[in-house]
Parts: C-alpha cells; structure tokens; sequence
C-alpha cells in the first residue's frame, strides 16, 4: 500500500468559488448527499474553471456513495456504464453525472481487482476507493481539485492549487507511466493547454513526440471523438499549434 497524503484544504474565504455560479441542479444533487450522510464534492473541470472564473460547461460530483446508493436517493436517476458505473441524475436538458471514488490501479498488478492491463492501458476499474485514490488515479493536478459542499473548502491531494496558479498543466504521476495507461492523455494535455491557455509542464510535455505512435491502439471511435473536442471547442488555430 502506498503511504497515504495529507491533502491541502483550502478554506472558503481563500479561494474563489461561490454557490451562486454553481448550478442549482448540482447543489441540488451535493445537498441530498450530504443530508444522507455521504461525502459530496464537485470535482474536475467544474471546480477547475470556476476557480480561474470561467463558466463551466457541465459540473460532475465524486461521493463515496454506490451508484446504486446514489439511485435510492434521486427518482430521476439512471445508472450507465459497463466499465465503470456512474450514476446520471437528469433534470430536464441538464444532466448532473455522479461517479463513486475509484480505486488506484493494484501495485503489484494483482488481478482480482478486476483491473486489467493490456498493452499497459487500463480495460476494466469498477473498484471502488476513497478520495485520494480517486484523485491521484485523475490525469491533470490541476483536475484534481474537490469542491467539499460540507464546508465550502477545496480538497487538494496534488498540488492543483498551486498548478493553477501557475498556468501550468501536469500530469499526476510518472508520464510514460500514465501515457502508456492511456495514449488519450497525450491529446488532452494539448487540448487543456490550447483552452485554458496554460503551459505544459516540461516533464509532461517531453514524452509526448516518441510515445505518439500508441495513439494507433486507441479504437477509431474514441479518436474521432477526442479529435473532435480538440477543434470544436473554440481554440482549434491555438490547438493545431
């Protein structure tokens, strides 16, 4: 087991977010949670972009509660996902996604996780975790910050802060480790870079040139549809750069 990390909590009055720009949906769905007794955090892009007063395009919550814990507790709830099950809690056109914390890939590569490697990239990981392991198991520190409804506070495990204030996007982990785990980061390193107009860490951005060509063991679907994101979001001349 590896030695558990003390997170930085960052306290309301020092840091940016304000119920008022998230959406009423999305506390909706934080406030049931916690009243039931869960942890309820906003996670990923959502605090990411509200931290750096952009709006956000969509806000996803991390709680330690089941999908199927999650599903009792919203009518309009639909549970999606083989891979990973993830709860949808739909009001109208606005869907709020709600993940269970996922585990660390096993260390010793032990396969009753039912965690599989192959060719190195992840297959399979409904195994369940706590919030630091689902935070180091995310790509970019900088999305890998938790807004904690219980306490306003932001929930730190990888120095995104501090990334943020940097303009800096960096991997979480050893590089070619977490390229070779999924080739797909590579593309969105350049896309996070180009939106948010942040610098690539070095140690980040040096792999990418010679760990290219795994890019061809991604299936087409998946590609076309990362291939999408990086020109449809507003900043295609800044991407293809």
């Amino acid at each position: 087991q590896t030695q558990s990390i003390e997170p930085t909590i960052v306290p309301r009055d020092r840091h940016v977010i304000s119920r008022s720009r998230i959406s009423d949906q999305a506390l909706k769905v934080l406030y049931r949670l916690k009243t039931a007794g869960y942890g309820a955090y906003l996670v990923g892009g959502g605090v990411r972009d509200l931290s750096l007063n952009r709006d956000p395009k969509d806000f996803d919550v991390a709680t330690d509660a089941t999908p199927e814990q999650v599903k009792a507790l919203f009518r309009n709830c639909r549970l999606i996902g083989r891979r990973f099950r993830l709860a949808h809690v739909h009001f109208g056109p606005e869907i709020i996604e709600v993940a269970t914390f996922r585990a660390l890939a096993s260390p010793d590569g032990d396969q009753n996780t039912d965690r599989v490697m192959e060719d190195g990239m992840i297959l399979r990981d409904n195994v369940y975790g706590d919030i630091e392991e689902d935070a180091l198991r995310r790509d970019f520190t900088v999305n890998a910050l938790y807004y904690n409804i219980a306490d306003f506070s932001i929930v730190d495990y990888a120095g995104g802060m501090d990334d943020l204030e940097a303009r800096q996007l960096r991997l979480i982990g050893e590089p070619e480790v977490r390229y070779r785990e999924d080739p797909v980061r590579m593309l969105r390193a350049v896309r996070f870079a180009a939106k948010l107009d942040f610098v690539i860490d070095p140690a980040t951005a040096n792999p990418i040139p010679r760990m290219a060509d795994l890019l061809a063991d991604i299936p087409p679907a998946r590609l076309f549809d990362e291939v999408l994101k990086l020109f449809m979001g507003g900043q295609g001349a800044e991407t293809i750069d």
